[in-house]
């Protein structure tokens, strides 16, 4: 093989070696920084770029997919002094490949130092109790702070979640005394709050019940009020209608026969009766006058008969008050 030969596998290999250094193919999602003769000179993102050979050199790689970076554990003192373990997680994205290849000399440490520093600022600002209560307060400042300070850089942060907060044995001993005594004050909060609940009710069911009571018993009363006024009326409406009657059948042939014939019989009946009833009696002296007082009696219904006023003068003589005395009898038995 002769010299000609080799000069033109040589230059053959040249040409494609300038071809292969002129074509740049960048994959989806990342970004290129090209500088031309050690000066920036373009940012290639996703697709085929042609770039001049021996001059134009792809210096930086960045990829713009979203990086999760874990920030180590680290002491913090809270505002009460107490030392506490706080470890976190930042999610962040590059947005500007050049402020990022320019702007800090690696991003990444610079990050983690960052969010370090800032998570103590912000934990030295609460107390125990409340740095597990505010963590979402923490978070958004931490972002806040970082995000700020990494504008520069071309860094994006999107948040920052704390993993854990770890206090020392003998804190977390203490909180859970305390957590246990606080359980056991709302448990009591809430049996004294059930029974007083419970009396409250009790209460109220016996107010409802006495009320419901005296309604029945003011109902009852009322219902017998109005009962024994109906029945008073019924008796005096019958025994206005018997007296009509009879003042009707005293008027008709043979009506004051009658009512002597009556006056006898009621006058023998209540006799009997008080003498089998009492053990004093009242005896008329006549005793014998049945006659008499009969007539006695006809002369009242004749004299209302005759005259409609109020009789004025002498009533009648009773029969068991008259002219005779009286004797009281004692059963000795």
């Amino acid at each position: 093989m002769d010299l000609m030969t080799y000069f033109g596998l040589a230059l053959l290999g040249f040409v494609a070696i300038t071809l292969f250094r002129c074509i740049r193919i960048v994959p989806q999602q990342h970004a290129y920084v090209v500088e031309r003769l050690g000066k920036y000179q373009a940012t290639l993102h996703a697709g085929m770029h042609i770039v001049i050979p021996f001059v134009d050199q792809v210096r930086y790689r960045h990829t713009l997919k979203e990086y999760v970076l874990d920030i180590p554990e680290q002491v913090c003192i809270t505002r009460d002094n107490v030392q506490v373990h706080v470890d976190g997680v930042v999610f962040f994205r590059v947005m500007d490949p050049m402020k990022a290849s320019y702007g800090v000399n690696d991003y990444e440490p610079a990050l983690v130092q960052l969010a370090q520093t800032t998570l103590r600022s912000e934990i030295g600002k609460l107390e125990l109790d409340r740095s597990f209560e505010e963590r979402e307060k923490v978070n958004h400042a931490v972002v806040t702070a970082i995000d700020k300070a990494s504008d520069p850089w071309g860094v994006k942060i999107l948040r920052y979640e704390i993993k854990s907060i770890t206090p020392p044995q003998g804190v977390l001993a203490a909180m859970e005394t305390q957590m246990r005594a606080e359980r056991e004050k709302r448990a009591k909060i809430l049996e004294s709050e059930g029974e007083r609940d419970s009396r409250i009710n009790r209460a109220d069911g016996e107010k409802q019940e006495t009320i419901k009571d005296s309604e029945a018993v003011r109902q009852k009363q009322i219902n017998e009020a109005e009962g024994e006024a109906k029945a008073i009326e019924a008796v005096a409406t019958a025994t206005a209608e018997g007296l009509r009657q009879i003042a009707a059948s005293l008027s008709t042939p043979g009506g004051t026969e009658a009512a002597r014939l009556r006056v006898a019989e009621e006058y023998l009946k209540q006799f009997g009766a008080l003498a089998r009833t009492n053990n004093t009696l009242i005896i008329p002296a006549n005793t014998s006058d049945i006659a008499g007082m009969v007539a006695s009696s006809m002369a009242v219904f004749e004299h209302i008969k005759d005259d409609s006023v109020p009789v004025r003068s002498n009533p009648p003589r009773n029969p068991l008050s008259s002219s005779g005395h009286t004797a009281k009898h004692e059963d000795r038995t």
